[in-house]
């Protein structure tokens, strides 16, 4: 069993999905390895990680509203508004969806359905800087 690490980060343009497919897949074909595990961790709690489609941009921007209209910015129930009106809300649609996500690597490939990529959810306004863990356990 091999085991290796890689960080990278994520620039967001503010709140949305971000795909970080193609980074997650690039690292994982260099490190030569056929079987195995990908753990893919997001080191913020404003931000997510999902698995979502990948061929029609209308699921995203869908997901994206319905979380919006599910927990608005500004909700003067929220006591912590420390870095502004979607501050809360954020760690809020962070705590509905998740901070890490496992693929299992067969054959060399990441096991993911064919309309499914990897997305950075950022869920604050303004554009921040994620940091992606990717840890990769195999053979």
């Amino acid at each position: 069993m091999q085991q290796r690490t890689h960080e990278f980060t994520v620039s967001t343009r503010g709140r949305g999905l971000h795909n970080i497919n193609a980074t997650l897949v690039d690292w994982v074909g260099q490190q030569g390895l056929t079987t195995g595990l990908l753990n893919v961790f997001l080191r913020h709690t404003s931000a997510s990680l999902v698995i979502q489609e990948n061929a029609d941009p209308d699921v995203l921007h869908d997901l994206d509203a319905y979380l919006t209209r599910l927990v608005p910015d500004g909700d003067p129930r929220y006591r912590h508004d420390a870095e502004g009106p979607d501050d809360m809300p954020a760690h809020i649609r962070a705590a509905l969806t998740q901070s890490q996500i496992a693929i299992p690597l067969v054959k060399g490939r990441l096991t993911l359905g064919t309309w499914q990529d990897v997305y950075l959810f950022e869920h604050r306004t303004e554009p921040h800087r994620r940091k992606v863990v990717l840890h990769l356990m195999g053979e």
